[in-house]
């Protein structure tokens, strides 16, 4: 099984939308292959009642808090009851935006898989830190704070998604996608999560996926720009799985 989760970031109308869903159920989708969709949290009601049997339908942020006095925010009991299946945390947009810290995402976390919603966790270094030598330090940091106190057998998905890479058309060899998942993987384990899939995410496209994806190691892909257009998020997918 592979997973293509796409994450819309702030954009798409109502038309932008329906054409989206049109064209979606129209393409033809390869085997063992799980489609997720994060879109603003304007469009999720649309998207769950329209696509959520072909596509998980997830937000792109929650409340770290459970409710209360924060004006403009969704609590993950508010995604629960739209019938969300995950949520994205820790996305390197809303860490070096808007200031996120590994211990609001924890908070999260735990209210998220309190709610019955999956996390999709998102870690990453920067082009400074890999400069530096540093990736694997980071990754272990964000990942046992991210992580801290979640208890095993908890389902959630994480993506490798180094801040570099991420909407710049910039890619990194395959064989550091490899390297760092697989540390990724050691970390979860050694910290008794098992089985958790891990994506990888940066400029992924339909033209380079089989080269960057195609390793088992690699659960599949978190996809930003190419998840906007219906057909180029399922042949990300096609091409992935083409023999």
């Amino acid at each position: 099984m592979k997973y293509i989760y796409g994450n819309w970031k702030m954009n798409f109308l109502d038309q932008d939308v329906n054409k989206f869903i049109k064209d979606f159920k129209k393409e033809k989708k390869p085997a063992n292959v799980e489609f997720g969709l994060a879109v603003p949290f304007l469009h999720l009601q649309k998207m769950v009642k329209k696509l959520q049997k072909k596509c998980f339908i997830g937000a792109q942020n929650v409340c770290y808090a459970e409710s209360g006095a924060y004006t403009g925010e969704t609590s993950a009991k508010m995604l629960a009851d739209k019938k969300t299946c995950f949520s994205l945390v820790g996305h390197s947009e809303r860490r070096t935006k808007f200031l996120e810290t590994n211990e609001q995402i924890n908070q999260k976390i735990k209210l998220l898989l309190n709610n019955g919603i999956m996390p999709l966790l998102c870690v990453g270094e920067t082009k400074e830190e890999r400069a530096e030598k540093k990736t694997k330090r980071v990754l272990k940091t964000q990942l046992t704070k991210a992580l801290k106190d979640v208890p095993n057998g908890k389902k959630f998905i994480i993506a490798y998604e180094p801040v570099w890479a991420i909407g710049t058309g910039i890619t990194p060899e395959k064989s550091e996608i490899v390297e760092n998942i697989s540390y990724i993987k050691k970390v979860l384990s050694e910290n008794n999560y098992l089985g958790i899939c891990v994506l990888y995410g940066g400029s992924v496209n339909p033209e380079n996926a089989k080269s960057l994806l195609g390793d088992d190691i690699i659960d599949g892909a978190l996809v930003g720009g190419a998840s906007l257009d219906a057909k180029k998020f399922v042949n990300i997918a096609v091409n992935l799985m083409r023999e």
